[in-house]
């Protein structure tokens, strides 16, 4: 078993789950709608300064599906170079 956190821009929230829903994974998630702080794409803040924000996707899975999600968010980072789209992986 596969526990996946991703974390990407907000900007591009409804093309991650199409591309999910397109590869047929990611049937049962948590969705943390607003996700604050500062990472390599820097500051996150949705605030006057730092207006963007965040998402999070948590995701408990089998080790075939994480394979396909990982490569489906390899996909989306070349396309949104300059999003941010971390996703973080442990075997639980």
């Amino acid at each position: 078993m596969k526990r996946l956190e991703i974390i990407a821009n907000r900007s591009i929230q409804a093309d991650m789950f199409d591309a999910f829903k397109k590869a047929d994974i990611v049937k049962h998630y948590t969705l943390i709608p607003t996700v604050l702080g500062v990472g390599n794409s820097g500051p996150r803040m949705g605030d006057h300064i730092w207006p963007e924000e965040n998402f999070s996707i948590v995701v408990y899975c089998e080790k075939i599906e994480a394979e396909k999600i990982n490569n489906v968010i390899s996909e989306l980072k070349r396309f949104f170079n300059n999003e941010g789209i971390k996703l973080f992986e442990i075997s639980i």
